[in-house]
Parts: structure tokens; C-alpha cells; sequence
């Protein structure tokens, strides 16, 4: 299917929000028109970010809090939707940026793990960067200097970290725990998104590299989740729950990041085994995903976004999830046409309502109603330029592997002598909680008293 036949299937979503495409900042009608539209986003998306900056940190956005509004992960998230931005467009204004911000933050082991943000670092955290780097292997991202670790074997490095004795025990009949370090708070809770980019992880890099140990891996992850009720017979991805109770105590907040990184990791299954079982997971999951976080075709955060009770971190979800689909219909082609239409429909909504500001391209986070609301930061933009850039995914190269141009360097031991963490200091301060898992749920309980049977200590 044409872009040219999705953007007229979307023309009617336009008229309901009761803003002709004429009247809205953002064009998105030709693929010129899209490049335009991106490049001014992630210029507004670059706002946010000050690393660069004399006397500034390279890789992270303004943070933790209270210090900022963002935790550590979400710099390496930002980063991934850089990299998207180029590799669609062909805008290489941010590369340079975007390659010293993320060797800025691998950490002395070069596995992602730096010791400032031991603090509030989770296996979530960790698998953003890792996800970023796999990206950028993917992409072919320009390589780093020969003296710097690469690409690919910074997400090895995150993977073997990941797949280390240390992080798995049998509570819960397997699982990677939320937090890294035990003294944390949170290390008690064992949540689908951390085991979710385990999962990506180890799916993409066994395409890339051809290596079923990887495959088992995920697979492994994948059938941990199902075994536990986080994902349902109907696959609906729930957050997470705690060691303490077997994890019976299901949080069965959704969040639509969950259901995008595990999209995109079994695409991946599906595209190494060429399984039906794996075409068949795809398949319901992502008939889920539409019937949950699309209605009317439009993302919607559906734990908080009817009452904007959503965190920071929730406020950058639904780019990953645009993105993540967007690529999905490259690995797993049989899913394009039911989901570009979808995501054409999405986008419109989404530059429908960047009217704020005095320029008029501010945008906000409700898409639906297609008028601005006001909420502005870096994942608002993110989501915008995550969604319009990824309009561009059928001009684009399919993500590439080590025998099909794939130029980024290895290394099978990458990772080998990682903190365990197994000499930590006393538990850290509700402040101190690292932004991607989501324990900040407990916002949620407070403001819609759906999730009052959580029970989380301070």
C-alpha cells in the first residue's frame, strides 16, 4: 500500500478533530512535507537537551529529579528517536551530538552502567541505552572512533550483563527484577518493561548475528511473562508485580510502551525463526495493542492520559510505541497493512493539535481531541516527532544485519567483569526511583483509586 492511498484513508480522521490540514502548523501531505515537519521537531526536541553545553553532562536530559524533570533512561530513549530521525530523513544536523552523548554514558565498563545513576539504575534503564545501541548497529549510525566500543558490542554488552546469574533467581519462577542494585528501591518487583527490552534485545540481536543463543534467550523471557499472567491470554501486557507474593500481586496498570517493545521483539522472532507460532503472537498481540491504545486510530495512553495524571515517563510512551510498530511492519511485513494506516491516522491526529505557543507549533500530548492542552516537555515532542517521522519508514532501508551491511564490531565478551552490586549502601529515597519501570504507577492510585490494591514501600 502507497503512502499516497494511506494519507487519503486518513483525510477523514482530519475533519473530526475540526482543524482542516491547512489551517495546522505541521504539513504532512508529501514526504517533503514530513521531512520538514521532523526536522523542525527534533530541532524543538533538542531544546530540551543542554549536555552539550559548557559545564553539562553529554547523554542526559535536565535530571533526575529533583535536580530535573527526567531520569537517566530517558536520555538513552531520546537518543533511539535521533537516530530514527536520521536514518529516515537523512538529516545528519544532531549525529555528531548523538554519537558523544551515548559513548559519554557507557560507564567504565563500558555496558551502560555508569556509577552516577547507580542510584536509580534498572534493568529497564539499562535496556533503553542497550536498545539504542542495537539501533544504531541496525542503522548503520555512523561507527565511533576505533579507540571507542561500538555499536554493537555496547548492546552485547547490556544483553550479557542481563543474561548474568546475578540478575535472575527463581522467585517467581524466573525474571529479571526491576532494579539492578539490591539495596534499591523496587528491587522487590519484577515488571514487564525490564524484561521486555531483555527480550528485544535478545530477539534483534539474534537476527543480527545469526545465533539461536540469543533466540533462546527471549524466548525463554517471553514464556516467563506468559507463565506469570504479566501477558494475559489476551495480550494485554500488565505492569509488573512482587517477589514477596510470587508475583500474584499483578499491577495490572497498562502501558503502551510494554506492548510496543515486546511487538517489535517478537517481529523479530518471527522474521529469525519464520515460525507460525511466532507470525501468530504477533498477530494477537498486536490486535491487542490496536484495541487498547488506538481508539479511533489514535495513540492514547489509556492509564492516565483521560486525566492527565501521567508522569514524566509516561509522557514519552507513545513515540516508542510509533516507532517501534512503524518498524515492525519492515520485520514482519505481513503486519503492514492492517498498521501503517493506523500510524498515518495517528500522526494526523498528533500535528493536528502542535497550535501552542506563539508560533503555533508547540505540540501537547492529547491527540485525540486535536486542540493543544497545554502539556509541554521532551517527551511530548518526542512522541510528535516519533510519530510524523515515522511516516517516512516505507522510503526507508530495513534494518540491516552482520551478512546484509551491517558494519558495526562485536564482542562476544563484552560486558565480562560488570558491578554486581553486591556491596551496596542502605536503601535509596523514594526521590532516588529510576524513571522507566513504572512503581510511579502509584501516581495513578492517588488520582483514578484504580490500583489500590498496590502496596509499595517508601
Amino acid at each position: 500500500m502507497t503512502s499516497i492511498i494511506l494519507r487519503a484513508a486518513a483525510t477523514g480522521a482530519l475533519l473530526l478533530t475540526g482543524n482542516l490540514v491547512s489551517a495546522q502548523y505541521y504539513k504532512i501531505d508529501s514526504d517533503d512535507d514530513i521531512k520538514s515537519a521532523a526536522k523542525t521537531l527534533a530541532s524543538d526536541l533538542m531544546q530540551y537537551y543542554h549536555g552539550n553545553e559548557y559545564g553539562q553532562t553529554p547523554g542526559i536530559l535536565p535530571g533526575p529529579p529533583p535536580a530535573g524533570d527526567y531520569y537517566w533512561w530517558e536520555g538513552g530513549a531520546m537518543w533511539g528517536a535521533m537516530i530514527d530521525y536520521w536514518h529516515l530523513t537523512g538529516d545528519d544536523t544532531y549525529n555528531d551530538i548523538v554519537t558523544q552523548a551515548l559513548l559519554h554514558q557507557v560507564g567504565p565498563n563500558k555496558d551502560y552502567m555508569p556509577p552516577n545513576v547507580t542510584a536509580s539504575l534498572g534493568n529497564d534503564d539499562q535496556g533503553f541505552w542497550g536498545m539504542t545501541a542495537m539501533q544504531a548497529a541496525e542503522e548503520n549510525f555512523p561507527n565511533p572512533p576505533e579507540d571507542q566500543p561500538q555499536w554493537l558490542a555496547l548492546a552485547q554488552a547490556v544483553f550479557n550483563t542481563q543474561a548474568s546469574p546475578d540478575r535472575h533467581d527463581e522467585t517467581c519462577g524466573g525474571g529479571l527484577r526491576w532494579q539492578i542494585p539490591f539495596a534499591n528501591n523496587g528491587y522487590d518487583y519484577k515488571n514487564s518493561i525490564a524484561n521486555g527490552c531483555f527480550f528485544n534485545l535478545g530477539a534483534r540481536l539474534a537476527r543480527y548475528l545469526d545465533n539461536q543463543t540469543y533466540a533462546d534467550w527471549a524466548e525463554k523471557t517471553w514464556d516467563w511473562v506468559e507463565s506469570v499472567d504479566l501477558m494475559d491470554k489476551d495480550y494485554n501486557i500488565y505492569d509488573g508485580a512482587h517477589v514477596e507474593s510470587n508475583c500474584t500481586d499483578i499491577n495490572r496498570a497498562q502501558f503502551s510502551y510494554n506492548n510496543g517493545v515486546y511487538l517489535l521483539g517478537a517481529a523479530y522472532m518471527y522474521n529469525y525463526t519464520s515460525d507460525p507460532k511466532w507470525e501468530q503472537r504477533v498477530t494477537d498481540l498486536l490486535n491487542a495493542t490496536l484495541n487498547v491504545f488506538f481508539p479511533g486510530n489514535i495513540a492514547f495512553e489509556v492509564a492516565c492520559e483521560e486525566h492527565m495524571t501521567c508522569t514524566t515517563d509516561m509522557l514519552s510512551f507513545k513515540g516508542y510505541m510509533h516507532r517501534w510498530m512503524s518498524t515492525m511492519t519492515q520485520i514482519a511485513p505481513f503486519t503492514a497493512n492492517t498498521v501503517l494506516p493506523v500510524l498515518q491516522t495517528s500522526a494526523e491526529a498528533a500535528v493536528t493539535q502542535c497550535t501552542g505557543g506563539s508560533n503555533q507549533r508547540t505540540c501537547g500530548f492529547g491527540w485525540k481531541s486535536g486542540a493543544f492542552d497545554n502539556s509541554v516537555g521532551a517527551g511530548q515532542t518526542m512522541d510528535v516527532l516519533g510519530a510524523v517521522s515515522s511516516l517516512l519508514i516505507g522510503k526507508s532501508k530495513v534494518p540491516v544485519t552482520n551478512s546484509s551491511g551491517g558494519t558495526s564490531a562485536g564482542d562476544t565478551n563484552a560486558g565480562a567483569g560488570s558491578d554486581t552490586f553486591t556491596n551496596m549502601p542502605t536503601p535509596i529515597t523514594t526521590g532516588d526511583r529510576a524513571g522507566a519501570g513504572i512503581l510511579t504507577a502509584l501516581v495513578l492510585a492517588s488520582a483514578l483509586g484504580i490500583f489500590g490494591w498496590m502496596s509499595i514501600a517508601s
